[in-house]
């Protein structure tokens, strides 16, 4: 099932006709917006019949006049793991390296930093740049959303506790200063536009996928070639914090990140799980 948040801070999900239709009544009447998606994925597994049920009718809001937002506007916590393709490990810390010269730490060692909420935007919104002096770059990413609580779980069980997936860039000022400070500025989490449940992704460690800017391609992986995978990152991070329903993992990106300017237009393709498309834009 492809579940988003649209128009008034609806919870919906596309329907076999085309259309959105509206879930929201089946969270309780008075969640606050921002708590919607938490609350349907805390309840999925009652709520999942009765949603499956208004996607097999239809006859909601046709796809193209709805306003589609980010598909998770507030989980409790953004995770991310930090150079997690060995590729990306040679060309930050290659010659012409971004940051040549140094020894650039993989996931392995890094295991995972924190991202500001507050960085998430949809589709309906743009990536904006705070200056215009200072290097931005895109970062092509497969988001996880986890289904519920997880506390240290195995890596054998870990895709059990997968509510869904969603494409996810990772826009990041390059310098000096720390990781998640120059990670969490305002849009800089795009999402969306939709969650596509875990059972409609059958091999999420085998997932293509692709990342263009005005047309150009700039990033084409596998999550196959992850360092820490999908239920690794699971196992991880659920070792020593407590994973809850609606929480976002960001898997790391591949070789090929590049800096974006106002005025670009950021396309990552997943073809599982859906395309997001983002202008970028000066900040106001």
């Amino acid at each position: 099932m492809r579940v988003c948040v649209y128009n008034d801070q609806l919870l919906g999900a596309l329907a076999a006709d085309g259309t959105i239709v509206d879930l929201t009544d089946l969270v309780p009447e008075h969640t606050s917006v921002g708590e919607r998606m938490n609350a349907l994925i805390t309840g999925w597994d009652s709520l999942r019949t009765p949603a499956a049920a208004r996607v097999a009718a239809g006859g909601g809001t046709p796809e193209a006049e709805a306003t589609l937002r980010a598909p998770q506007p507030r989980p409790r916590n953004v995770f991310a793991a930090p150079v997690n393709y060995h590729k990306h490990q040679q060309e930050m810390g290659g010659d012409a390296g971004v940051y040549a010269g140094r020894q650039i730490l993989t996931a392995e060692v890094r295991k995972g930093f924190l991202k500001a909420v507050t960085s998430i935007v949809g589709p309906d919104g743009a990536i904006e740049l705070p200056w215009p002096d200072r290097r931005f770059d895109h970062e092509a990413e497969v988001g996880i959303i986890i289904g519920k609580t997880a506390s240290r779980v195995l890596a054998e069980d870990a895709l059990d506790y997968v509510y869904g997936y969603t494409p996810l860039l990772d826009i990041t000022l390059r310098g000096e200063e720390d990781r998640s400070y120059r990670k969490s500025m305002d849009t800089f989490t795009p999402i969306g536009p939709y969650i596509v449940t875990a059972d409609e992704v059958p091999e999420p460690e085998n997932l293509d996928f692709w990342l263009t800017v005005n047309g150009e391609p700039r990033q084409k992986s596998n999550t196959s070639y992850l360092i820490y995978g999908i239920a690794k990152l699971i196992e991880v991070y659920s070792e020593v914090m407590t994973l809850q329903p609606g929480d976002i993992i960001a898997t790391g990106t591949p070789e090929g990140v590049g800096q974006i300017l106002p005025g670009d237009t950021v396309v990552l393709t997943i073809p599982e799980i859906g395309e997001l498309t983002m202008p970028v834009v000066s900040r106001p």
